[in-house]
């Protein structure tokens, strides 16, 4: 009898620990931790004591830690404490408690094993699968999210401000495939420039890790790794906005004004292709510069690919040189010429950043020195961060990638590159091991903005490339934290990965995850994360503290919109950390 009565009293405290609910107050990567690597939890707003370490299948502690002392955020009045469990590496199923707390706190469970982020690094390229146009998406591969084709586009009109002598207005051209650029159903040649660029990279820089990745897309079974099968989607998109007669491209492929809430199948409004401008015939120029040696080993089961590629970018760097200030002013576009275009205007203003991207990559894969020769390098001090309207350090990744097969004109400027993304490195790592949240990402205002988890991951590509430089492990800890930001240690304790966390997004401005009548989102889909600009005027906010403006509800395209060219660097991020991984 004692013994049974035993027995009860356990099973009253198990049930009574699994009814818990998750606390918003512990912050943490939800997804987990690799065995060797740090292990970083941070407690908001929480008092001196211990916290513990459990195991979800019988609750029992299995790692007992003090909270560090307390800091503060930047931003607000909030504080943390630290609980750092690094020592402990037995895989598992666990979440952490922190009895000092009224509550008694418990975090959202996670995994301790190795391989712990391949799941999400696999999500991130499938999401792009998602995001085809002119396919249905089959049940065997899109599971629940399976849906009927939409926006063929193989009768497409050219818009008056895309007119030419060979191609007049309303002339209908065919311009299939690609992706839809974001939480839209339009093709943009600017924001699939870093996005394509950044996937190549990713390929180049692990093509080991990515030659075994199978993703469960229609191409899995053919010769060609899934990364790239996925890529080339968008490639061969890419290649019909050059136009053949002088080697320009236009700007997008869109609507005249948005869809509404729609599946895609629905949304049929006429399509266009609008003026030409240097910003995309040199971002086309870079990737299938790029492209074409990347594909060259699958010239078998690709055959003619990468020559095609390589002489549509030889002949978009020609039009850029003779068209070097052409730059997409859709206000001035719609005072000239009807239809309004009223979509995304991706309306670069300043090329030369564009310019050395597409001469690093020409030089590269054609060894031509004339292209090397016909840009600044360095113009001047910065390193900025990529985004769509800033690629400069895509040009300088490739440059150091291939730094020991440079010719002397180039070879002579790899110290300094490498000099300078390191301290770039130095930079971001500066002040982590003290900040509220012990990541990389969110040490200014400055982070916080439109699309910022993009930032957050090519931050952590950054660290990466210095990694990939020295090997020195306290680089891989800076990007791996940056993970554990986008997974749910940041300032709104979401994880902004689509299907993953206990705490994840689940109404991103995504028109299919809107209109498809599921309450899960499509998966493998990061948001954009926190943005005080709050430009949408989305009345959901409920703060306006940077790392915290943030909003899950579909009307808000400033903080929940999902983009390619975020989805790329997580890409990136997390493939990296699975390819490199962390040993004892």
């Amino acid at each position: 009898m004692i013994r049974f009565l035993k027995y009860l009293f356990s099973l009253v405290l198990f049930n009574v620990a699994q009814a818990q609910s998750p606390s918003d107050a512990i912050r943490l990567n939800q997804v987990g931790f690799y065995p060797a690597a740090p292990k970083v939890a941070v407690m908001v707003n929480a008092p001196v004591g211990e916290f513990v370490l459990k195991s979800k299948k019988d609750n029992k502690v299995v790692f007992k830690g003090k909270l560090s002392e307390s800091t503060r955020s930047p931003f607000s009045e909030k504080t943390t404490r630290v609980a750092d469990f690094s020592a402990f590496q037995k895989a598992g199923n666990y979440y952490l408690e922190v009895p000092s707390t009224p509550d008694g706190s418990t975090s959202y469970p996670f995994e301790i094993k190795e391989k712990v982020h391949e799941g999400a690094a696999k999500a991130s390229i499938k999401g792009f699968y998602y995001q085809r146009l002119g396919i249905p998406l089959d049940e065997k591969y899109a599971g629940k999210w399976a849906r009927p084709a939409g926006h063929p586009d193989t009768q497409v009109l050219v818009h008056p401000s895309a007119a030419s002598a060979e191609r007049p207005a309303g002339t209908v051209l065919s311009s299939p495939l690609g992706w839809y650029d974001a939480g839209d159903y339009n093709k943009y040649i600017v924001n699939s420039g870093i996005t394509m660029g950044t996937l190549l990279s990713a390929y180049e820089d692990f093509s080991r890790y990515y030659d075994k990745l199978n993703l469960n897309i229609p191409e899995s079974t053919n010769q060609v790794p899934d990364l790239l099968d996925e890529v080339l989607w968008n490639l061969r998109w890419m290649l019909t906005m050059q136009d053949p007669h002088d080697g320009g491209v236009y700007h997008k492929l869109t609507n005249a004004s948005f869809d509404g809430m729609v599946m895609p199948h629905q949304a049929t409004k006429p399509r266009y292709v609008v003026q030409k401008s240097t910003a995309a015939a040199l971002d086309f120029a870079a990737v299938l510069a790029q492209a074409a040696r990347v594909y060259r080993p699958f010239d078998q089961a690709l055959p003619g690919l990468a020559d095609s590629c390589l002489l549509a970018a030889k002949q978009a760097w020609t039009w850029a040189q003779k068209y070097p200030n052409v730059l997409y002013d859709q206000a001035a576009i719609n005072k000239e010429f009807d239809p309004d275009i009223a979509t995304g205007t991706y309306g670069d203003r300043h090329v030369a950043d564009e310019f050395i991207w597409a001469a690093s990559e020409l030089y590269l894969t054609t060894r031509d020195d004339a292209y090397y020769r016909a840009v600044n390098l360095f113009p001047d001090e910065n390193m900025p961060l990529p985004a769509w309207p800033q690629v400069r350090l895509l040009g300088y990744y490739s440059l150091l990638r291939f730094r020991d097969k440079l010719t002397p004109v180039a070879q002579k400027d790899v110290a300094e590159l490498q000099k300078r993304m390191i301290q770039f490195a130095d930079q971001l790592l500066e002040g982590t091991s003290t900040h509220f949240l012990r990541t990389v990402m969110g040490h200014k205002a400055s982070d916080f903005a439109w699309g910022s988890s993009s930032v957050a991951a090519n931050q952590g590509i950054v660290l990466v490339q210095a990694y990939r430089l020295t090997q020195q492990p306290k680089y891989l800890q800076g990007a791996l934290s940056n993970l554990d930001y986008l997974l749910g240690r940041n300032g709104t304790g979401y994880s902004f990965l689509t299907g993953f966390g206990g705490k994840q997004v689940m109404h991103p401005h995504h028109r299919p995850s809107v209109a498809d009548g599921l309450a899960e989102p499509v998966p493998g889909l990061l948001s954009g994360g926190p943005n005080p600009g709050k430009q949408d005027k989305c009345t959901t906010y409920t703060s306006d503290v940077p790392d915290e403006a943030f909003t899950d509800d579909d009307c808000s395209y400033a903080s929940n919109e999902i983009a390619i060219n975020w989805n790329a660097p997580f890409v990136y991020l997390a493939g990296a950390l699975e390819a490199i991984s962390f040993k004892k």
